[in-house]
């Protein structure tokens, strides 16, 4: 499974806007459905200020930060999972994708059309009625599936017999709790689910098992108090299904994309509020989601965040800064960010007795500053 933010939601809703103002590389945006066909791909560096620090910290000539690769996704209508519109294209690229961040209009604008049931005609905004479209589409798409499984599984049992009976029993239990879900349009990873089941039916990549942000994108009039009787409707229906919500105004980040002076982008945001860009937060909500975190490297040449899986070890972590640290690991020498800007620099903090050694079974936290060593 590819490690991607998909973005998803109706037509004209600001999918493409989101995206443009994320990568600064503008997608098309129009106002009529469809606008975005085949998927535009873009690598957003992730903004963390504890890279600033450690940065700070040694003055390097290089610093490099952590990346996350989001995918404008096309606009969905009622019936995808019938092929309407151009729903295979959109079932068929979100399902490469490990997170879905799922776009909302929570503002009105009676000169950009609103589509949901049918894409020639204008609807009102409803922002639960958005939502209840789309995933009742992935919750049609995750049904057929499920089908399409139990058919194969049905010949298995036949095949085989009571063994294969009792492989399948994790199955059959995941899918008795999913199944009565999907049918009533709720999604599949609101069902509450052992390990075992979940690992049962991790291979199928039910679309609505997939971790979602909601992405409420309100207008200029929002983006300082940061809510309005739309995006309480999102945050409801979120909280129900135990998923986030970001508020971010589409309009004003593509504005601030533009921008590249940080003084005056610090002057822009502080007219309206905000101490950090809507997207930083949405990209670094969609890292962790996809269970990524970030250790660092740093020296006079160059402060580094490198991405890894939760529960890496030492080992793995080495390998991702290159293959020979990994298979010749020794040690890993560690302290974390905390424990720099507390003492400064590396020699007070092994004077306090914060620098580590840790060895093969150490797991990397997030946050972590190491370096390591090996055999050539």
């Amino acid at each position: 499974m590819a490690l991607e933010c998909g973005i998803v939601g109706l037509p004209n809703v600001g999918k493409s806007t989101i995206f443009s103002a994320l990568t600064a590389a503008p997608a098309e945006a129009a106002n009529f459905p469809f606008c975005t066909i085949d998927p535009n791909i873009g690598i957003v560096d992730l903004p963390d200020e504890r890279l600033d620090f450690i940065s700070s910290i040694h003055n390097p000539k290089k610093k490099t930060p952590a990346s996350v690769k989001f995918v404008d996704i096309a606009g969905l209508i009622k019936g995808a999972s019938n092929g309407e519109g151009l729903g295979n294209k959109f079932l068929a690229n979100i399902r490469e994708c490990s997170v879905i961040a799922h776009v909302v209009r929570c503002f009105d604008n009676p000169d950009i059309m609103h589509v949901r049931d049918n894409a020639n005609e204008a609807a009102p905004i409803d922002p639960e009625s958005d939502i209840l479209t789309i995933n009742w589409e992935l919750c049609q798409a995750d049904l057929d599936t499920i089908t399409k499984r139990e058919e194969k599984n049905i010949k298995t049992v036949r095949a085989l017999g009571k063994e294969a009976e009792k492989q399948l029993a994790p199955w059959n239990s995941a899918v008795a709790k999913i199944k009565p879900l999907l049918i009533d349009g709720k999604c599949a990873r609101t069902a509450d689910l052992t390990d075992d089941e979940k690992e049962a039916v991790r291979d199928m990549f039910l679309l609505t098992m997939k971790p979602t942000l909601y992405v409420a994108n309100v207008d200029e009039d929002t983006v300082a108090e940061g809510t309005n009787d739309y995006v309480k409707i999102v945050e409801k229906y979120a909280e129900e299904e135990k998923s986030e919500v970001i508020v971010i105004c589409g309009k004003f980040e593509a504005d601030l994309a533009e921008i590249t002076d940080p003084a005056d982008r610090k002057d822009f945001m502080d007219s309206v509020g905000l101490k950090e860009s809507g997207l930083a937060v949405l990209a670094r909500k969609a890292y962790h989601l996809m269970g990524l975190r970030t250790f660092f490297t740093g020296g006079p040449d160059e402060c580094r965040a490198w991405t890894i899986h939760a529960g890496d070890k030492a080992p793995q972590a080495a390998g991702v800064i290159h293959t020979d640290f990994e298979k010749g690991f020794i040690k890993a020498e560690a302290y974390t960010i905390d424990d720099l800007r507390q003492y400064k620099d590396e020699a007070a903090i092994k004077a306090a007795g914060k620098y580590r050694m840790e060895g093969k079974e150490y797991v990397v936290q997030d946050g972590d500053v190491l370096f390591f060593k090996f055999n050539n």
